[in-house]
């Protein structure tokens, strides 16, 4: 009998290597596979995260006896148009700011090079290709503060088309959808649905959250860095708006980004410079996001940064755009299957203590 279990455990064990080792050798098939999938999907899936986001804003005015017709209406239109203004509006400026801070760090770097007698002939020509490369790749996609339909090709606007139609659809029936997986958990796992409720409420958090502060962040160093006199005002709120995708180092980067225009321009305005993201960090850091976010959502600063980094790594500028969510996803499971964690590990206590006799 003990001979029979023995062969059968190394028989699965065959197998179990066997399996990897075929896995292994067709890899490049399950991952040409598994990356075709992704990128037919993918569109769908940013169209139902934006849907999801969007939701709470559609709910609240449905909510207060506005027809949904007319709060979806309002809610695609209002989102549509901020994006017209800004690429009518806000696009040539931001065009203009960007050569003018692309100047700026060549300037800075020149500057570095003569003063200190430090070579960066290598830097800076590496860097002039990089910014001419960007600005004429942005040239082709907007002209005169609008998308040049021509220079875009076919597979971008198809993607946009479905990404637009898909979050519409998606939008209209976010209320079926969560339905269904409310009934259809319900009827499997009561603690399941628990469970997704949890997630689904600290998601809701964070998307709300994360909105506030972008518009927060937008307007605050926009108006501040206008009030010093800094030339890259409204470039530099972009980017502090923009930054917070990348937790900490998007906020690192604008601060970088602003140092360096202001010292190329004079030392009055990198001291004031200094000075803004100093004191505006800190005020970000322990009064606006505190107060924003409230209690919830609150991860340890090592946990986010290893979160990007991971997410870099495996996933690239998207794995770095989702490694907070996921992280505020993984705190939340944890906590949630806490208790039946501790359970099982006291249980595996219990047997192994039985087992050896104490």
């Amino acid at each position: 009998m003990i001979k029979n279990r023995i062969d059968f455990k190394l028989i699965n064990f065959v197998l179990i290597v066997l399996a990897v080792y075929l896995i292994y050798q067709t890899r490049d098939f399950w991952f040409g596979t598994i990356s075709l999938i992704f990128n037919i999907l993918l569109p769908f899936l940013i169209a139902f995260a934006i849907a999801y986001a969007f939701y709470p804003i559609v709910k609240k005015l449905t909510d207060r006896n506005i027809p949904k017709g007319l709060a979806m209406f309002l809610v695609v239109g209002s989102a549509l148009g901020v994006i017209v203004l800004i690429l009518a509006l806000v696009t040539p400026t931001i065009m203009s700011q960007l050569t003018s801070l692309f100047n700026g760090i060549i300037s800075f770097l020149k500057e570095l090079s003569s003063d200190y007698n430090i070579n960066f002939n290598d830097i800076q020509n590496t860097l002039s290709t990089s910014f001419n490369n960007t600005l004429e790749k942005l040239g082709t996609y907007i002209s005169n503060g609008a998308i040049s339909v021509i220079g875009m090709s076919a597979n971008y606007i198809s993607k946009i088309f479905i990404i637009l139609a898909s979050f519409v659809y998606f939008l209209a029936d976010m209320d079926k959808i969560r339905d269904f997986v409310k009934e259809y958990l319900k009827q499997r796992s009561r603690k399941m649905y628990n469970y997704v409720a949890v997630i689904d409420d600290e998601m809701r958090k964070y998307i709300v959250g994360f909105m506030k502060i972008v518009v927060i962040s937008f307007f605050e160093y926009t108006i501040v860095y206008t009030l010093i006199g800094h030339p890259n005002a409204l470039m530099l709120g972009t980017l502090a708006a923009l930054g917070n995708l990348i937790p900490y180092f998007g906020g690192i980067f604008t601060n970088i980004v602003a140092a360096i225009t202001a010292f190329v321009i004079s030392p009055a305005l990198f001291i004031k410079t200094c000075i803004v993201f100093l004191v505006f960090s800190a005020v970000d850091g322990y009064i606006i996001n505190p107060f924003v976010y409230g209690n919830s959502n609150q991860v340890h600063p090592l946990v986010v940064i290893i979160s990007v980094f991971a997410g870099g790594v495996l996933f690239g500028v998207l794995g770095i755009v989702i490694a907070l969510p996921v992280a505020i996803i993984l705190i939340a499971t944890f906590k949630y299957f806490k208790n039946d964690i501790m359970k099982m590990n006291n249980k595996r206590k219990y047997k192994l203590q039985r087992k050896s006799g104490f």
